[in-house]
Order: structure tokens, then C-alpha cells, then sequence
């Protein structure tokens, strides 16, 4: 029988919603600066259970992107859609945001919608901290999953196989959306695309991690189209086995963090099925690239790192 993640911490109480990932964190006033013997203690939670939840928060932006500086550094609100106005910082979750225009272009499978954040860029974020503003009064459900686990639910063989494959992420768009829609211009102007190993080692915790993102991952390194389409199909559809997620059910001011670098993560389709409004905003975290159990790294193809976001304005007053 496999050990189970601790439970017991020093400065707050957590409650596991499931066995292996995702944790309701209580004690913690995410409004206030946090004693640094807290933020130690709230990072090695972050990394052992991979999505912390912190109910009725009720930040706003400010409050929002003083927390996220104490776990490490912010970029812009999002590498290729932009931020909120006067905020560099944050990114509007919105229901109707440009990101969710191609939502309809793509025929719907079990792990359609699953994504990790970026990781088109050679250094996707390493975390991401999302707040909920305006939560429909049911629906607009987030799933999350372990991507450790995913790695430990294959064979030994496979695992050695896996680890020695690149897969290659990009930002795609449909062809039927390719030259003058808004979505398609904002891909261009800032197109990237990155490898990344197929299997990823966490610089904290050490645990081998199966890194594939449905949205982003268009191929893997090496293999002929048919294989690269069938093993990925496979790969998608067994890491998102409901025994390695955890569904989160949002109230307003409710805060999410999640380790981007062990996580895959599927915003709801539902919502689109009401007149319910819904509101949310992201802050994510500077990462580095990626490393492969054999020690390589993450190579860009195309586009620059994510900077932090006083870098980003910084170049683009110079530009």
C-alpha cells in the first residue's frame, strides 16, 4: 500500500478532497502578508497535495498579486492574451475571453479541454493562482489531475520508453480560423512553441511526472504521425483517469493554487450551456524550463521565455 500525503501542519489545517491530489486549506488570511515560517510550511503543502484551495478570500487585485509575490514571481497576466488593464499581473478568466473562441473547432473527447498553463513557452509557469468573482449557483465545475500519478499508473517498461521522447507544444489554430479572427491574430503576434521531455523530473520533490497538455502537445519527437497521434490519444485519456482528479466546486471569493508543473487542469464547458455569468482571475507564476529524467531541457522553437512582468513592461517601453 502506498503512503499517503500528511495531513498535519503547523500553521493551518488542511482537508484532503481526494486521496492523492487537492486540499481545502483553513487558518490562512490570504489579504494579509504571511510570516515566513507560514509560506514554508504553505509550500510544502502546495507541492505534496498540487492544488491548494482557500475558501471566502474575497480578494481584489491588489490583494491578489501581493499574495502570489510571496510564492515567487509574477508575469503578465498571460503571455499571448493580455492582462487586465492597470494590473500587468492578472488575467480576466472571463466566460467570454478570446482564449474560449476556438472551443467549438475541435471534436470532443475524453481529455478535450485538459490542459497545463503555457506550455507552448520553454518555461511555463510554474504555478498559477486563480480567484473566483463570479461563480454560477451550480455548474462551472473545475477538474485538476496528478500528473505524478498518471507517471506511477504505467508499466516499468513504459515508463523507460516514455523517458526517452520529446513532445512538442504549441499554440494551435484551427484551420478554419487561420487569418483575421481576433484569435488567430493574438497566436500570431506572439506564436510560440517549445519541446519539453514526455516525462519531467519536479525540481522539489524529485517525482518523475507524465508532462502532456491535450491543448498544447501537437506531437511527439521522433515518431511517425500515426504513432505520435495514437500514443498521445492514449497517454491523454489515461491521465485524466477520475482516480488522479479532484473537482472543485466554486463560491465567490474562493482562491485555487495549483503546481502547474504536476498538473493538467480542465476549465468547464457547462457554463456555456446558461446565462449564467462567470468571472475569474489568474496570476501565474515565472517558471524555468523543464527537465527530463536524463538531465535535457526544455528547447524553444519559436517565441521567448515568459518574463516576470515588470520585464515585460520594462522591454516594452525600450520597444
Amino acid at each position: 500500500m502506498s503512503t499517503l500525503p500528511p495531513t498535519d501542519y503547523t500553521h493551518f489545517t488542511i482537508q484532503p478532497l481526494t486521496l492523492h491530489i487537492g486540499a481545502e486549506v483553513n487558518g490562512i488570511d490570504l489579504s494579509k502578508p504571511l510570516h515566513q515560517d507560514v509560506l514554508d510550511e504553505l509550500c510544502a503543502a502546495f507541492v505534496t497535495w498540487k492544488v491548494l484551495f482557500f475558501r471566502e478570500q474575497c480578494l481584489g487585485h491588489a490583494e491578489h498579486v501581493a499574495f502570489a509575490k510571496q510564492m515567487g514571481t509574477p508575469t503578465i497576466g498571460h503571455a499571448v492574451f493580455g492582462h487586465v488593464e492597470g494590473f500587468p499581473e492578472v488575467y480576466s478568466i472571463g466566460k467570454h475571453r478570446v482564449a474560449n473562441s476556438t472551443r467549438n473547432q475541435k471534436a470532443t473527447r475524453p481529455w478535450t479541454g485538459w490542459h497545463t498553463d503555457i506550455t507552448a513557452a520553454v518555461n511555463p509557469p510554474s504555478a498559477s493562482i486563480l480567484r473566483g468573482v463570479d461563480i454560477p449557483p451550480y455548474g462551472g465545475d473545475t477538474y485538476w489531475t496528478n500528473l505524478a500519478m498518471a507517471y506511477h499508473g504505467l508499466s516499468e517498461p513504459f515508463h523507460r520508453f516514455l523517458e526517452t521522447l520529446n513532445g512538442v507544444h504549441q499554440f494551435e489554430v484551427p484551420q478554419q480560423l487561420t487569418g483575421g479572427t481576433e484569435y488567430s491574430k493574438e497566436i500570431e503576434d506572439r506564436y510560440m512553441e517549445s519541446v519539453h521531455p514526455l516525462i519531467t523530473v519536479h525540481p522539489i520533490t524529485g517525482e518523475r511526472l507524465l508532462f502532456i497538455s491535450p491543448d498544447f502537445i501537437d506531437r511527439i519527437e521522433g515518431l511517425s504521425p500515426q504513432e505520435s497521434e495514437l500514443m498521445l490519444e492514449f497517454l491523454w485519456e489515461h491521465a485524466v483517469k477520475p482516480e488522479y482528479t479532484v473537482r472543485y466546486k466554486w463560491q465567490p471569493g474562493d482562491v485555487a493554487m495549483w503546481d502547474n508543473r504536476s498538473t493538467a487542469h480542465r476549465a468547464p464547458s457547462d457554463i456555456f450551456q446558461t446565462d449564467f455569468d462567470r468571472q475569474l482571475y489568474r496570476v501565474t507564476l515565472v517558471g524555468e524550463p523543464l527537465i527530463g529524467v536524463d538531465g535535457r531541457k526544455s528547447q524553444a522553437i519559436s517565441g521567448d521565455p515568459i518574463l516576470s512582468a515588470d520585464e515585460e513592461l520594462r522591454l516594452s517601453t525600450i520597444q
